[in-house]
């Protein structure tokens, strides 16, 4: 028998993370289960940015580059998203997007190992990485092979030139073996890179202790950076200064303010600068980071564990013969922090349920996926989106035709 809405209410007032929920603006009548898409606003957010404005941009002006650090944000951010990732401080710079990222880091970490034609992905890894990496493969003379999972490994061998994999599926939430994978890549003489955008902030990430050697990741999912907020990457110490960024811009110059035709990489992470730093984006995506501030990483990911397996408990005791077929892992290990479900009328019941005020998410073609993101989120945002779910499709209210008219952002 699942937990009646008392029940989830008195293990919500045990929650050690509950305090950290009101560290965010969180609409009333809204349960919000797409953080692993665009996280909530932190509240620090509003008076960062706005002293930013102000006071740093309006009255400090152009002396703000040094007097307000701005120069120094991309490594002092990075450096504070290092523990959230398991890497040290001058590992992690955040810089440009995820996008550009993986363009910068393929084709650096490709060019250590000329004799080798293949780029191995999965099939199905999250489109813009696939499609990153065959418009690298063309530029590099290289393969892309994108391979079922079960796959990979064993295609794993002396062709391999890099290894791009997702650690968490962004849709049906299966995770890597960080360790495991990147292990079976250096025994192969590749190496690896990791895309953490469904990772980090919810889910364990020990990149050093699990020999990571590159990875890139989003500042907008859970770490709670604002719309389109600016990514970070990450390179191993002992390979920063191997590898050399193919966007040389004057940011990544060893004397950007020398003002020098000639290019010389800056030493360390720093080279993977590129351009001018989007201060009014850091701002937001500083004070996300700063969200984590006290947060017991354990605790974090034992409290998204628990609410997953609610959700999934509930769903098969309330919502068993409406066809919703669970499509992510079970067990914690092999799991993100977002639960999917398949449906024939997915879409259409991801419409009703935000119009009933849960905010989850459609992915086409036939997946609502919800995040769970337990630094906000509690039990019972959890029972009362499912008691919403089963009432849409008890009642069939999805029929609804205004639900099935896609909008361009689904």
């Amino acid at each position: 028998m699942s937990p009646t809405l008392a029940d989830v209410r008195i293990m919500d007032s045990a929650d050690p993370l509950r305090g950290f929920r009101d560290r965010f603006v969180l609409p009333d009548g809204v349960i919000y289960l797409d953080g692993n898409s665009l996280g909530a606003l932190p509240k620090a957010s509003i008076a960062r940015t706005s002293e930013v404005v102000l006071q740093e941009w309006g009255d400090s002006l152009i002396r703000s580059w040094n007097e307000h650090g701005w120069i120094d944000a991309p490594q002092r951010i990075g450096a504070k998203i290092a523990p959230l990732i398991g890497a040290k401080p001058n590992e992690v710079i955040v810089t440009d997007s995820v996008t550009v990222n993986l363009f910068k880091l393929i084709v650096a970490a490709a060019r250590l190992a000329p004799g080798r034609p293949v780029l191995l992905s999965e099939a199905g890894n999250f489109h813009t990485d696939l499609h990153v990496a065959s418009g690298a493969a063309e530029l590099l003379g290289l393969r892309l092979d994108a391979l079922e999972r079960e796959a990979i490994l064993p295609a794993l061998g002396p062709d391999t030139n890099l290894l791009l994999l997702t650690h968490v599926h962004y849709k049906a939430g299966f995770r890597f073996d960080m360790a495991k994978v990147t292990a079976a890549a250096k025994e192969a003489g590749a190496l690896t890179l990791w895309d953490l955008s469904h990772s980090v902030g919810a889910v364990p990430l020990h990149l050093n202790r699990d020999g990571a050697e590159l990875a890139v990741g989003c500042g907008y999912k859970y770490l709670n950076g604002g719309p389109g907020a600016p990514a970070f990457l990450y390179v191993a110490e002992h390979l920063q200064e191997q590898l050399v960024s193919p966007l040389r811009g004057w940011m990544g110059h060893a004397a950007p303010f020398d003002f020098t035709d000639d290019y010389v990489p800056a030493p360390g992470i720093a080279r993977f600068l590129a351009g001018t730093p989007p201060i009014l984006s850091l701002a937001a995506l500083e004070a996300g980071v700063e969200s984590f501030d006290g947060v017991d990483l354990d605790a974090l990911w034992a409290k998204s564990v628990a609410l997953f397996d609610l959700f999934a408990d509930l769903v098969e005791e309330r919502c068993a013969g409406f066809g919703l077929e669970c499509i992510s892992p079970g067990e914690p290990d092999r799991r993100g922090s977002h639960i999917s479900y398949r449906h024939p009328h997915a879409y259409e019941i991801c419409q009703a349920l935000i119009a009933a005020g849960v905010i989850g998410d459609f992915r086409s073609p036939d997946v609502i996926r919800f995040g769970l993101t337990p630094l906000y989120l509690g039990n019972e945002d959890v029972w009362q989106a499912v008691d919403r779910l089963h009432a849409i499709l008890q009642d069939e209210s999805w029929r609804d035709p205004r639900f099935g008219v896609r909008s361009k952002v689904t």
